[in-house]
């Protein structure tokens, strides 16, 4: 199970990923909320998932952990079920924010959970552009703190279908 100590194995190739149980856990979304937020310094994210059954309780948590931080105030945009390609033409569409897909693949009885984070031009976060940082951050168990609810973000549910344009 991935602690804080060990982020290195899970906090990769563009957001986390491992298996579930075991390598990794809902918590991790929580910390990669709230790491994203700091270190792109936003106050706005796009978040979509793949409908996966395992991804609602990653998901629910990436978002608190998301609003929650220090005195960011950030807005989710929730997207709810999008492919990865209506993620990033979203991210253009709603001004170049940040954002997170959040998906899983079950075969042989073995579920992987994949998080991958974005930029605020779409690209997949790397070591230079802010992965790195977020890995830290976590192994170094400085996670931003939960704030009060008066500093607390939203979440907004889209309830609008993304086509292809990344237009509603």
């Amino acid at each position: 199970m991935l602690n804080p100590s060990d982020a290195a194995p899970v906090i990769r190739d563009g957001g986390a990923v491992g298996q579930y149980p075991g390598q990794i856990h809902e918590g991790v979304a929580w910390w990669l909320g709230a790491c994203l937020v700091v270190t792109q310094k936003v106050t706005r994210i796009a978040v979509a998932h793949d409908r996966h059954p395992v991804i609602t309780d990653f998901t629910d948590r990436f978002c608190r952990g998301a609003i929650n931080t220090q005195h960011y105030a950030c807005n989710v945009l929730y997207l709810g079920n999008q492919t990865e390609d209506q993620l990033r033409k979203a991210l253009t569409h709603f001004g170049g924010i940040p954002g997170a897909w959040l998906s899983a693949e079950t075969a042989n009885d073995i579920t992987t959970v994949r998080v991958r984070l974005y930029d605020r031009h779409g690209r997949v976060l790397d070591d230079t552009t802010g992965l790195g940082q977020i890995r830290s951050l976590i192994e170094q168990d400085h996670v931003p703190i939960p704030v009060n609810e008066q500093a607390k973000g939203t979440i907004e549910p889209w309830h609008h279908e993304l086509t292809d344009g990344g237009r509603p």
